[in-house]
């Protein structure tokens, strides 16, 4: 083994059960690499950067840590040798601030003022604005990750691992960050940067491993190889892609929403204002926008979770829906996927088939007269897992033992197969590889050309420009102009994403911000 190495995992293997998750592996990363780790959902990776973060005891195989073997048994272990990791599912405590939970991830934290101007400073260093004494609550997904972001180089480790750090950024921040992980780098530290993201690993990284079931089957330079040469890699075989057809004529709008007022949610919650919407059937409508500008309060309003001031502002195929709850919602039509697949899309300890149930048990007829239809809800888990390709111990695998591509892919088909008048969804691919959100992409075009009205929110352009067939920019709780996806390039979006209210209209004129 080579000395040279900042870390080098020699044949690891873990198995759960009979299934084998990571089987001889070698990993090798040198001081200054950024380096990618590439795989379908399922593959191996989060077992292997576990086994590297000491969350996980490989079965057999070794570490060396600068040439030297060590035995990385715990998180404080790893971090003591220098390794920090962001992870994509986060470890964070509500009802703390963020100053409080950088400290509880900090073996020797500072004092609290020092601390707080540190986030202040490393924060605003990197592009991702956080206020230490926002509780975590109140804050939205993309807002928590750049919590663990934050935390992990607060520490200046000499090898950070990232789990779909990008996810939510705009793709000027994107291009931010880039240029800080490359500074990073070039001061010494090694970066293990997992993504599905294949375009950004192209242009980050300078070498990738690419796993398959839990085995290598290639290493590569991803700068000499296409998006579409390394996602055939990960997954065995061509990838078919989804390309959304102009659609030549709308329906009758289907989702509408009028002049929708709300106060923000929490102390730090973002206000919604005169938000006007409509969504025909056969037409997907796509909301961009950075993380914390009022998606969660949109996707509470719209799902039920939060009532309207009144019925008019949300309709639903003609009906005024505005302070109907999730249930009457869904029994009218409406079905829905929130931004957060655990805990709220679903409930880790239970079994896919309760899982099934609680999002499916009226339109898919899972209960009758009072009495759940237990035969029935494992069929239809068994058609969701089926039809959506989900890698699991059957439907009565608890949903928290699937990783969280799979688990995505059942939420996601879950819904689908109820065949919605109208489908809201946040984050349908976030962090689902590239054949997964291909299958998810199949799935929501063809549920568009079958007249359901889709509403889909994404700080991934590329995935609205792909699917949408107008666009918004949600900023500040105002939404702006719905552009025709043909004029909707990245620049203009990004830019209404950063703030440019009314700068970019269609005809180049600056404009006041209106509402789609």
């Amino acid at each position: 083994m080579s000395a040279a190495a900042r870390l080098e995992m020699a044949g690891i293997s873990k198995s759960f059960g009979s299934f084998a998750a990571n089987a001889d592996i070698d990993l090798k990363i040198a001081p200054s690499e950024i380096q990618a780790l590439l795989g379908e959902n399922g593959a191996g990776k989060s077992t292997l950067v576990k086994i590297a973060y000491g969350v996980l005891a490989p079965d057999a195989g070794s570490i060396l840590w600068n040439g030297r073997e060590v035995r990385i048994d715990s998180p404080r272990a790893a971090r003591a040798l220098g390794i920090g990791m962001v992870f994509q599912h986060f470890s964070l405590f509500e009802p703390l601030t963020v100053l409080e939970n950088v400290a509880l991830g900090l073996d020797r934290p500072e004092p609290a003022r020092a601390l707080a101007e540190r986030i202040r400073r490393v924060s605003k260093t990197y592009g991702l604005p956080l206020d230490p004494n926002q509780r975590v609550a109140d804050l939205s997904t993309g807002e928590r990750q750049r919590i663990e972001i934050v935390r992990a180089l607060l520490a200046e480790p000499s090898l950070l691992i990232m789990d779909e750090p990008t996810s939510v950024l705009t793709p000027q921040e994107v291009q931010t960050l880039f240029d800080t992980l490359r500074r990073i780098a070039a001061d010494g530290c090694s970066i293990l940067y997992i993504s599905h993201k294949l375009e950004e690993v192209r242009a980050l990284c300078s070498s990738a491993t690419v796993l398959r079931r839990g085995r290598v089957v290639e290493r590569l330079d991803p700068r000499e190889r296409s998006a579409r040469e390394i996602a055939a890699l990960m997954v065995g075989t061509e990838l078919v892609e989804s390309v959304r057809a102009a659609v030549p004529s709308q329906g009758p709008a289907r989702l509408e929403v009028r002049g929708l007022d709300l106060p923000g949610q929490g102390t730090h919650g973002v206000a919604l204002k005169a938000i006007d919407l409509a969504v025909h059937g056969g037409e997907i409508v796509g909301i961009a926008g950075i993380a914390g500008n009022g998606q969660a309060e949109l996707l509470a309003a719209l799902s039920g979770e939060r009532r309207s001031p009144r019925p008019g502002m949300i309709l639903l195929d003609g009906a005024p829906v505005g302070q109907l709850g999730p249930t009457s919602r869904r029994r009218l039509g409406q079905a829905y996927v929130p931004e957060e697949r655990n805990g709220h899309g679903a409930v880790g300890p239970m079994s896919l088939v309760d899982n099934a149930i609680l999002g499916a048990w009226q339109r898919a007829a899972l209960a009758a007269r009072g009495w759940l239809r237990h035969g029935r809800a494992r069929l239809y888990a068994e058609a969701v897992i089926q039809a959506f390709d989900v890698r699991c111990g059957g439907p009565g695998a608890p949903a928290a033992s699937l990783s969280g591509g799979n688990l995505q892919k059942f939420i996601m088909g879950r819904e689908i197969g109820q065949d919605p008048a109208v489908l809201i969804v946040a984050q349908p691919t976030w962090g689902v590889d590239a054949a997964a959100a291909a299958a998810i992409h199949r799935a929501l075009i063809e549920l568009a050309e079958n007249g359901a009205a889709i509403l889909l929110l994404s700080q991934d352009l590329d995935e609205i420009l792909t699917l949408a067939d107008r666009v918004a920019v949600l900023n500040e709780g105002s939404l702006s102009p719905a552009l025709p996806r043909d004029q909707a390039d990245r620049e203009r979006l990004g830019l209404l994403m950063g703030g440019a209210h009314g700068a970019l209209s269609t005809d180049g004129r600056s404009e006041a911000p209106v509402a789609a």
